[in-house]
């Protein structure tokens, strides 16, 4: 579909006659209401100045989190569009379905969030570079045994974040209805697209994946067309046509699932108790039990029948004593309660220097 406001009008007479005035100033006037009724957006929105990116539902629940106990140090390395999806002729072979800079949203969605400190690992080996230019320029030229210029420690992660795009479907939904009447009619056609993103946390500590979640959003298209075909007299033919198209962007439902993404792997960190509120009454607050019943709900739906019971030996097995170190394959919240969250000690001052080579 095209993206653009492509209004038409054509006018066509096989015939001129003396008394065709009248009818061309009624004919006029008619197509300018019809072209009126379809520009419905106004050519100033057209070329309207650079703004900041609109929020959504999801970007506001996500600025509105509740304030976490400590806030987690975490890295993206990268976050690839994983779909191999190339948009259709004729478009360009080498331009793909989905932006190749989700990275970057996701980073900036962790910072907004409130509950991660974001550091730069997508582009590290930049930093580095940097830190050794500072050195050398602040270094004395003339004393090599000088001490060395003392930068800052990089701060090291906590969790990583890994994941991406993980698939992009064409024409999940297509439809459209249209009526004609005596050369009179109008249409409209709609397309459902469908974006998933994968996003799940990591503990640097044991390399265990602490939680991981999937959101889907759609991409909506849809056109309006309109046109009238007809002789309004005899061997005067009329012929009339306007459209109207609007297609989600991209990029900004890609933005939209990712935000989704960040505040489920909040609520479910929460859930297991990986990291903490600074409030514990926060846990009651709307946006935290809004999504963790949507989580619940999508476990539901997936849930097995029950199993049949258990030997009643197995089902006696003591507890694993909070004293002795945890076995192999232990959950993690036997980890959790001999230690504290992630966030409760996410913030301390860091020593350690990353090694920069």
């Amino acid at each position: 579909m095209n993206s653009n406001l492509i209004p038409m009008i054509a006018m066509s007479y096989t015939k001129r006659r003396k008394n065709t005035l009248p009818h061309l100033l009624g004919l006029l006037l008619l197509a300018g209401m019809l072209l009126a009724g379809c520009a419905t957006q106004p050519a100033s929105e057209a070329v309207a100045n650079a703004q900041l990116t609109p929020a959504t539902r999801i970007t506001r629940d996500l600025v509105s989190l509740p304030e976490p106990k400590g806030k987690v140090v975490a890295a993206v390395y990268a976050f690839r569009d994983q779909t191999g999806q190339y948009k259709p002729a004729p478009d360009s072979s080498f331009s793909t379905s989905v932006t190749q800079g989700a990275a970057s949203m996701l980073v900036k969605a962790l910072k907004d969030s409130g509950w991660f400190t974001p550091v730069e690992r997508e582009n590290l080996q930049n930093l580095l570079t940097e830190r050794k230019i500072v050195r050398a320029l602040e270094a004395p030229q003339d004393s090599k045994n000088a001490p060395p210029t003392n930068l800052p420690a990089l701060l090291p992660a906590s969790v990583l974040i890994e994941g991406g795009i993980v698939a992009y479907e064409s024409n999940v939904r297509t439809g459209g209805a249209g009526a004609r009447y005596l050369g009179i009619g109008a249409n409209a056609q709609y397309r459902v697209d469908q974006v998933t993103i994968n996003l799940r946390s990591v503990d640097i500590r044991s390399g265990q994946i602490l939680n991981s979640v999937s959101t889907t959003k759609t991409v909506y298209s849809y056109e309006l067309h309109t046109g009238v075909f007809r002789f309004v007299n005899f061997k005067d033919l009329l012929e009339l046509e306007g459209g109207y198209t609007r297609n989600e962007p991209a990029q900004l439902c890609v933005k939209e699932a990712i935000e989704a993404a960040v505040v489920h792997l909040v609520v479910q960190g929460l859930n297991d108790k990986v990291w903490a509120l600074k409030d514990d009454k926060d846990w009651h607050a709307p946006i935290i039990q809004s999504y963790l019943k949507e989580s619940n709900d999508a476990a539901a739906s997936l849930a097995r029948p029950p199993a049949a019971a258990a030997p009643a030996a197995a089902q006696a097995a003591p507890p694993v004593s909070s004293k002795e170190p945890a076995p192999a394959g232990a959950p993690l919240s036997f980890a959790i309660d001999q230690a504290q969250p992630i966030a409760a000690a996410a913030d301390p001052a860091v020593t350690d220097i990353v090694p920069e080579t």
